[in-house]
């Protein structure tokens, strides 16, 4: 398998090359084209039986993602397929050795059949951090491919490190964060920044340029009211 990222950091698409007999796995929706040597297969999300249902009925419920999501196998001659995040921005991919990964929500794509995605339960301090409870872990050994909202930013983390929790994308488990206010509550209610996620230990941390919350906030006030 060989995958590509093109027209980065604006509009990225990922180019993915199958030879027969490979398969890769991605998010309900961001397909946006396939050869005809390709199949795709849609199932309940990750794995069979109970397990896989329960995993999806997660995603649904908690994250409110697809429970369903689809694999496309080249089962008889090479095949390509590409894909594409909801929003603008970059795509990034990385290779897990027998690794894992945490992924904010909404930014996995795509990644090998071998590498097993769960909901992971982030705690009580991703609640107030307004980022929802639940973030993806995706464990095993095989590349992953994950998108954000503008350019992606990969910082090696040594100690603190503050990061806005709008523009977290992923980030080794080795690193372990809270939740804090900047500053006092005064700062917290008018300077516009709010609460921050500080990152400590060692590990790799991938950002974005911009927040999808913020930028949504943006639009809405320029849009005209709704009539009943």
């Amino acid at each position: 398998m060989n995958i590509s990222i093109e027209y980065r950091p604006s509009y990225g698409l990922a180019i993915c090359q199958l030879q027969p007999g490979e398969s890769i796995r991605a998010e309900s929706g961001a397909m946006v084209s396939m050869n005809t040597h390709v199949r795709m297969e849609t199932s309940a999300t990750h794995g069979k039986g109970v397990k896989g249902l329960l995993k999806g009925l997660a995603r649904k419920v908690f994250m409110g993602e697809s429970f369903f999501m689809n694999t496309f196998h080249a089962d008889q001659a090479p095949g390509e397929v590409t894909f594409a995040p909801r929003l603008p921005g970059d795509v990034e991919q990385t290779a897990l050795n027998n690794e894992s990964l945490v992924i904010q929500g909404t930014s996995y794509m795509c990644s090998s059949p071998d590498i097993e995605i769960n909901t992971k339960w982030g705690g009580f301090k991703t609640l107030f951090g307004g980022e929802g409870l639940f973030m993806i872990e995706a464990k095993g050994t095989g590349p992953v491919v994950f998108n954000a909202f503008g350019a992606i930013h990969a910082l090696d983390i040594n100690g603190p490190f503050v990061v806005d929790t709008g523009h977290i994308v992923a980030f080794q488990p080795s690193l372990n964060f809270k939740i804090k206010r900047v500053g006092g509550w005064y700062s917290t209610f008018f300077s516009g920044e709010g609460l921050v996620c500080e990152f400590n230990g060692q590990g790799r941390l991938w950002i974005q340029s911009r927040n999808p919350k913020e930028f949504g906030t943006s639009v809405g006030q320029m849009l005209p009211p709704r009539r009943n």
